[in-house]
């Protein structure tokens, strides 16, 4: 017997409705699907950065602020490498380290922004320490992964790094029709300069100012200044600083010894008295034959003698008055910070003179004046609730330190002039104007529109 009329329409309406169940279902698989398939392209830890929970979200001209250590990476030689490979053995052996790399980068709570054929740009928001774990991580890595190449009959790999720490701009570029995340800005303009220049010291990692004064406790590692050098479209010199744990342990050890006549030998050299740098640096290569930062300096020397050619930034002669470039708009800091320059400057010739009163009272100003600008600049990014006070308060927290250490030196008298003025130009100059034209600008164009920061509601700093 057939069924009734109306239970036949029942029937058909059950079955109608668990095939559009089903049809619903797969739509929901293919688009977690899909979605996966988009973090494969576009990290989603990127635009998780930009305030958004998915893709589906991502919008052309979505931006936002956030402060980041960004990583670049690339191998050395790659070109001259790949030539000796077919396009099958190339794609195998890039996938093979960049394999190699990936996981020691999410380890330390970064990710991999960009592939740029061998190289990398990683992007890391939970500050300096991350970032540099992760570089020492990955060269510590690639000297197990050298062992397998070379019990494979293969060359060794070298690689460089990069790192610098700033607010940085994140964003979604392109047209209509074809976008792209992408972060730029001075912060990431640096960090691929320095990884480009390891090739010219020949270490392998390199780390900006920024970066150092980032670290939790920059005593954890092994750093050392080696060179000032000029960025385009930057006004102020930047310091270079090698990070050397990842080095042979007799290279490393021979460093760590030599570090306070390494630092006498690069502020003769940087202020000239080239005699005395280079014997210095003599002994370094002594202590340490293979450090390819102490032949470089030597031959810089040797030019020197020479031919009178100084390579060098040359801003170490003096330090620099005030300029209009390093003013921030806003007049209460603006003041206190041409205030302090002309301190340091006044601080610098006493200590070139010898004047140990004169000294002493600017060093007591000093220490009053770093208290009390730090309280009411920190006062202003609290009430005007800015979304970097963390950061920026580390910043302060770190000069403090570093203030307090050169003014013991000073005070021992254990160190001569021409080290300390170096020491001043570096650790007190360089500190202010970079962190004014940098940390200090971004947060002067947020007391004067603090709505240029944050255009749309949705989106974060």
């Amino acid at each position: 017997m057939n069924a009734p009329a109306g239970e036949r329409e029942i029937e058909d309406l059950r079955t109608a409705l668990e095939q559009e169940k089903a049809a619903h279902e797969r739509t929901r698989n293919e688009l977690a699907l899909t979605e996966l398939a988009y973090r494969l392209f576009v990290p989603s830890q990127f635009m998780k950065l930009m305030g958004a929970n998915s893709i589906l979200q991502a919008r052309l001209g979505q931006h936002a602020d956030q402060a980041l250590t960004v990583l670049f990476s690339d191998i050395r030689d790659f070109t001259t490498l790949s030539e000796s490979m077919n396009q099958q053995e190339n794609f195998r052996f890039l996938n093979s380290y960049l394999g190699e790399v990936g996981p020691i980068i999410e380890r330390f709570g970064g990710f991999i922004d960009k592939f740029v054929g061998d190289g990398i740009m990683a992007l890391f928001p939970g500050g300096s320490d991350d970032g540099l774990r992760a570089a020492i991580g990955m060269l510590r890595n690639l000297e197990r992964y050298n062992d397998g190449r070379q019990r494979a009959s293969y060359y060794p790999l070298r690689i460089g790094v990069g790192l610098n720490s700033g607010i940085t701009m994140l964003g979604t570029i392109g047209a209509q029709n074809r976008m792209e995340t992408t972060v730029i800005g001075d912060t990431v303009n640096v960090a691929s300069r320095l990884q480009s220049i390891t090739r010219i010291y020949g270490a392998p990692l390199l780390i900006s100012e920024h970066t150092l004064y980032g670290l939790a406790d920059a005593s954890r590692y092994s750093i050392r200044l080696i060179d000032r050098m000029r960025v385009k479209g930057k006004i102020h010199p930047q310091t270079v600083y090698e990070v050397f744990d990842a080095d042979p342990a007799e290279l490393r050890d021979a460093k760590r010894r030599t570090l306070s006549q390494f630092g006498h030998a690069i502020a003769c050299y940087h202020l000239r008295d080239i005699e005395r740098s280079r014997a210095l640096l003599q002994q370094c290569r002594a202590a340490g034959p293979t450090d390819s930062v102490v032949e470089l300096y030597i031959e810089r020397c040797e030019r020197y003698l020479a031919s009178g050619e100084h390579e060098g930034t040359g801003e170490l002669d003096l330090i620099p008055e005030w300029r209009e470039e390093f003013s921030i708009g806003v007049a209460e800091i603006d003041a206190q910070h041409r205030q302090l320059l002309e301190q340091m400057r006044r601080l610098s010739d006493r200590v070139s003179s010898g004047s140990h009163v004169e000294v002493n009272e600017v060093l007591d100003f000093l220490g009053r004046y770093v208290v009390n600008h730090f309280r009411d600049e920190e006062r202003l990014m609290r009430d005007s609730h800015y979304p970097f006070l963390e950061q920026h308060v580390h910043e302060h927290r770190t000069f403090q330190t570093y203030y307090l250490k050169l003014r013991e030196e000073i005070e021992n008298g254990n160190s001569d002039p021409t080290y300390i003025n170096f020491r001043i130009q570096l650790l007190l100059v360089d500190w202010l104007i970079n962190h004014t034209t940098k940390t200090d600008r971004h947060l002067g164009s947020f007391l004067r529109n603090p709505a240029v920061l944050d255009p749309e509601p949705g989106f974060v700093h």
